[in-house]
């Protein structure tokens, strides 16, 4: 599961603010900073835990979640705000928003759900449940109701906030972000407000306009989809490497599809197996290079090549320089560096 870059851009924007040391805290979580310009870019979700220790450690802010979620801009420039902008009402807005959410993260789940005058947004990342994620949950809150504020142009009010981790020993920092009442330990993380809301009309609703923002959201999770593929296709490659007969045929039967179908979806988002299998050698060669001991020969087993000199002319091709350069070249700038 990813999310999407620009959670990862505004969170950098926050640090900033914050003046936390935002170089560090990528190096640390193994991020270039180049990457944030990268509008394609998907970070892993499974990642979030070390990240938010990360920002814990470095801030020293026991409370980095909230702190970071209150100098968060609000996601905007994407297509789901202009998808609420352009939508009818606000609860028409939340409809869309759920239907594609993936384009956020493919871990998020948002649903509304209403008890008499009361709506209840739920806004959860399936599968983050440690307390130690704590940090995450309350970003995740805050910017989500920011969000809400953005979309009404002011006039979201929470009537009461529950997050679903266990309450910290000092809740002041919870109390100077709200004004609401805060419930913690709850089943998830919730805002509830005024269910009239719902049906505020968008100042900016425009039926041709939402009409195309929703077909552009389409497409767009429609490519994510297609880019799930790649993934897939790169973790069978992982399991069938060592064999050393790893083929466009042999991925599509394990990936059960028949092999011009597999070409023909990977060719609509600009790729091709070979390519995908070089890349995919590439980087497990430079790993195995610059992180283990391995010899020369095994790393030939391991990444799937019938012998060294195959090996020897891939690397060369991919790198410019040798296997052996390679190695030696990261091995001095460790060297270097400690």
């Amino acid at each position: 599961m990813q999310d999407a870059g620009a959670l990862l851009r505004i969170a950098y924007e926050a640090m900033k603010e914050l003046e936390i040391d935002v170089l560090e805290v990528l190096s640390r979580c193994n991020i270039s900073e180049d990457v944030l310009n990268d509008k394609d870019l998907r970070t892993p979700n499974h990642a979030q835990p070390h990240f938010w220790q990360v920002l814990e450690d470095i801030s020293q802010d026991p409370n980095i979640g909230i702190s970071l979620g209150e100098r968060m801009p609000v996601f905007t420039g994407q297509v789901l705000q202009y998808l609420f902008l352009s939508s009818p009402t606000f609860g028409s807005g939340w409809e869309r928003a759920t239907k594609y959410i993936r384009l956020i993260s493919d871990a998020a789940s948002v649903s509304i759900s209403t008890d008499a005058n009361v709506a209840r947004l739920s806004v959860n990342l399936d599968g983050v449940t440690e307390d130690a994620n704590r940090h995450l949950n309350d970003s995740l809150v805050i910017g989500a109701f920011k969000f809400c504020q953005y979309v009404t142009e002011g006039e979201f009010k929470a009537t009461k906030i529950a997050f679903a981790h266990p309450s910290p020993k000092d809740i002041t920092a919870y109390s100077n972000a709200f004004t609401c009442p805060i419930e913690f330990s709850a089943a998830d993380n919730y805002i509830y407000f005024d269910a009239n809301l719902l049906e505020r009309p968008s100042s900016h609703a425009e039926p041709e306009l939402f009409a195309l923002h929703d077909q552009l959201a389409s497409r767009k999770v429609a490519k994510l989809e297609l880019q799930d593929l790649v993934y897939k296709v790169r973790t069978v490659i992982a399991q069938q490497l060592e064999s050393g007969v790893v083929t466009l045929e042999s991925i599509a039967t394990e990936l059960d599809m028949k092999p011009r179908m597999l070409r023909a979806k990977l060719a609509e988002i600009d790729y091709n197996f070979n390519q995908i299998l070089a890349d995919f050698r590439c980087e497990l060669s430079k790993k195995l290079l610059a992180n283990t001991n391995e010899s020369i020969d095994q790393i030939v087993y391991l990444t799937g090549f019938s012998e060294p000199s195959t090996f020897y002319r891939a690397f060369k091709r991919w790198m410019q320089v040798t296997p052996i350069e390679y190695r030696r070249s990261r091995l001095a700038s460790c060297k270097t560096k400690g």
